[in-house]
């Protein structure tokens, strides 16, 4: 399936998860997300992925706002500022993705699976899957009878799975280029936990159909996310935006950026006299828009913006990295 994306004048969003602090890797993907849009004379929203309680610390999403104000980024519509679509916090939108999960189910595209938790980590050995969860499902609860089914609930309270069509699907990312994901996708995946908590794949893909959100750049960890959000917006009868992904960052030794790399977050480096230009203009030409690692505001590096010149693979931090974002 070759996909034809959004066409609609630009609307885009940064949807980071309060968590924790803003790092560096999100800063990196806020900064050219807002780049993006602003570039575009478009629309920024921001959105909190607050869907999972226990990670979604009190307090935090108001201390990523502050980080993004420092930065120098703005948005238009948020869980700040309000806006026709809101409210912008998914803890907030609970009964539209309720609504969602009754579509799917009349169009029959989900099942009920009630795998346990051994049997999971089983197939999590099996290859091809997501690189954020392991091993693809094997399909084996969409093949039960109606009896079977029934004899399975009085045991165990079912997740919901969407299930992926068995072929593939192509699109032309923002920064990749053209690209084409083979039969499978990582298969079918879970859109509603047994605990009751709602998928990220299904969350993300109703807020950005109810937001109008036209353009979609994000981490490169959520590439191979792509074509299970395309099915679903197959699903639901709608034009899926555009989708752009940015370089993940690394540390020296070239695993996942944390602590033992030194303060990897905004907040950290700002406590320690680090200047935000400084740190968006060093950002910038760490993700390959820009030459040198000179100091710039968001505002400044909006006539460079040209997603050709972003970086198609991880970066390293170089070994003096906070040496360096602390020098000027």
């Amino acid at each position: 399936m070759i996909v034809k994306m959004s066409s609609s004048p630009v609307r885009g969003r940064f949807a980071p998860t309060p968590s924790g602090r803003l790092h560096l890797g999100n800063a990196a993907t806020a900064l050219l997300a807002w780049l993006q849009v602003r570039a575009a004379g478009g629309t920024m929203i921001l959105r909190m992925e607050d869907l999972d309680g226990p990670r979604c610390k009190p307090g935090t999403a108001d201390l990523v706002m502050e980080e993004m104000v420092w930065l120098g980024l703005d948005w238009d519509e948020g869980p700040d500022v309000g806006g026709p679509y809101g409210p912008y916090e998914q803890s907030a939108r609970l009964a539209l993705y309720e609504a969602a999960l009754e579509r799917l189910r009349a169009g029959g595209f989900v099942y009920p699976c009630y795998c346990s938790r051994a049997e999971l980590q089983a197939i999590a050995s099996a290859p091809h899957g997501l690189a954020s969860e392991g091993g693809a499902y094997d399909g084996r609860c969409r093949r039960l009878s109606p009896a079977e089914r029934r004899a399975k609930e009085a045991l165990k309270t079912p997740s919901v799975r969407f299930a992926l069509p068995d072929r593939s699907f192509s699109f032309v990312d923002g920064v990749a280029g053209p690209l084409t994901f083979g039969p499978g996708a990582g298969g079918d995946f879970v859109v509603k936990r047994a605990d009751g908590i709602v998928g990220y794949q299904l969350a993300v893909v109703v807020d950005d159909i109810a937001m109008g959100v036209t353009d979609v750049f994000r981490g490169w960890d959520l590439l191979d996310s792509t074509p299970r959000q395309l099915a679903l917006y197959e699903a639901f009868g709608e034009r899926p935006p555009r989708f752009a992904h940015g370089p993940l960052l690394l540390g020296p030794d070239g695993s996942r950026l944390s602590k033992r790399h030194g303060s990897v977050a905004v907040s950290s480096l700002r406590e320690q006299g680090v200047r935000p230009e400084r740190l968006t203009g060093w950002l910038a030409w760490l993700t390959g828009l820009t030459d040198k690692p000179e100091p710039m505001t968001p505002p400044e590096l909006i006539p460079l913006w040209n997603p050709e010149r972003i970086i198609r693979e991880a970066v390293r931090l170089p070994a003096d990295w906070t040496d360096r974002l602390k020098a000027n």
